[in-house]
């Protein structure tokens, strides 16, 4: 049994807080609030297979779909498993939920994030999956 550090206690609420920020940029519809957490290099898959790799292909596509989005409710995002593969990386499982009404649906992704020399941590290599009812 491991214990926990003060350090790693930190870079856990660092990753969470970099999920808090998705979660505030879906609800708010943000392109650049949720851009600001990417690594430049960074990959990311939508939950329906589209592949962008490097933040000029993620910032368009997310310039284009997220300001109308078609959903009204609450949307939240939950960290429930952090593996850190290094100091420096984490593989991060999240619980992502959109709730509206009769358009409830649930997404399971996956986020690598990389702490920078700065001290941030970004979203680095990404997959987004939906999760199917039944």
């Amino acid at each position: 049994m491991t214990t926990e550090t003060p350090a790693r206690a930190a870079d856990i609420e660092a990753v969470k807080q970099v999920v808090a920020t998705v979660e505030h940029s879906q609800q708010h519809k943000d392109p650049d609030e949720f851009l600001a957490l990417f690594h430049p290099d960074a990959i990311w898959t939508t939950a329906h297979g589209k592949v962008l790799i490097g933040l000029d292909e993620i910032a368009a596509f997310t310039r284009k779909v997220l300001p109308g989005a078609h959903w009204d409710g609450e949307v939240s995002y939950e960290v429930v498993h952090v593996l850190f593969l290094r100091p420096d990386v984490a593989a991060v499982k999240v619980r992502q939920r959109y709730l509206g009404g009769d358009d409830t649906s649930e997404g399971a992704p996956l986020y690598v994030m990389t702490k920078q020399p700065d001290g941030r941590w970004l979203l680095t290599a990404c997959q987004n999956t939906q999760v199917l009812a039944g």
